[in-house]
């Protein structure tokens, strides 16, 4: 059975935090809400990936965004 939303999984870790996955999952959060994505994903914390060093880390369906910027994972979450 395949998914009505995309799920889109947000480090919160603490060098993920340090490098921006905090304001970053804020903005996911308010894209979520109100921007082209309403209603499209579902946001889901999680705890440290181990993927430090790529910190701030989004997983996307089944694709990794390390270094994620929210254009990053918008662009993700709309591809095809």
């Amino acid at each position: 059975m395949k998914h009505s939303k995309t799920l889109v999984f947000c480090c919160t870790g603490s060098d993920c935090k340090k490098s921006g996955g905090k304001s970053l999952r804020k903005e996911l959060k308010e894209s979520a809400k109100s921007g082209d994505i309403k209603g499209n994903v579902k946001l889901i914390r999680t705890q440290c990936m181990d993927m430090c060093k790529s910190a701030p880390v989004v997983i996307v369906g089944d694709h990794f965004c390390k270094k994620a910027t929210l254009d990053v994972v918008l662009s993700q979450i709309n591809k095809p």
